[in-house]
């Protein structure tokens, strides 16, 4: 079973950030970091998240409110948190707060990559389990085989229209008032430009070649399943 992740480590010290970063990359995950919490929002649109790697002692949000944020959005992300904090009652404070494990400062990279090859086990076979695509109005996020995406609110409510039309195809029209345009014309380029972004997040959480296609002179269909939660 391949058990490469998707890793994003949120970090504000620098070296640390680069050192893990590297150490991850050279254990074969694809890893990227940010330095604070507000960072990582610009992750999520662009590179499916399987794994959290998170200080709580972050500028502006700190990691706990960030583990549990994301958690209620996705929650079969992964998320290992790393700091100083050793008090028993923050390790509870951490669990009860998202984290699949609390490890303490200083963290050996052999300890961090047994950490991390450890919850790649647990989070594959987890995606080998669940449904193909598995959109979350609420938390604007559509999970598939290669991960997790955020949407717009208007991607996620053309989405979910879709996925709940008969045959899974609406018209032009329809995709158009949800999006609440007067413009026809205007709106049917516009709309041309949504579905684009909208098929290439679908490609980006693990669909392949078309998930949506144009239906000549009526509008378009959803070429997948999705379920609805």
């Amino acid at each position: 079973m391949d058990t490469a992740l998707n890793i994003v480590v949120v970090e504000d010290h620098d070296a640390l950030r680069e050192v893990t970063v590297e150490a991850l990359c050279n254990m074969n995950h694809n890893a990227v970091g940010v330095d604070c919490a507000e960072a990582l929002v610009d992750e999520i649109g662009a590179f499916p998240i399987d794994l959290l790697v998170v200080d709580l002692n972050l500028p502006g949000e700190d990691g706990i409110s960030l583990a549990r944020r994301l958690r209620s959005v996705q929650p079969d992300v992964g998320i290992i948190m790393m700091t100083a904090r050793s008090q028993i009652s923050e390790k509870l404070s951490g669990y009860e707060n998202g984290a699949d494990l609390y490890l303490t400062k200083p963290i050996s990279v052999e300890e961090l990559g047994a950490a991390v090859g450890a919850l790649a086990r647990r989070i594959k076979r987890r995606e080998q389990d669940r449904p193909g695509f598995v959109l979350n109005r609420s938390g604007l996020f559509l999970q598939g085989s290669q991960g997790g995406v955020g949407l717009s609110a208007h991607e996620a409510a053309m989405l979910s229209a879709l996925a709940r039309a008969p045959g899974r195809r609406l018209e032009s029209w329809q995709l158009i008032e949800l999006s609440g345009k007067a413009d026809a014309d205007l709106s049917k380029s516009t709309l041309e430009v949504q579905i684009v972004r909208l098929r290439k997040k679908l490609m980006q959480a693990g669909a392949v070649d078309q998930p949506i296609k144009a239906v000549r002179g009526q509008g378009y269909q959803l070429c997948i399943e999705v379920t609805v939660a």
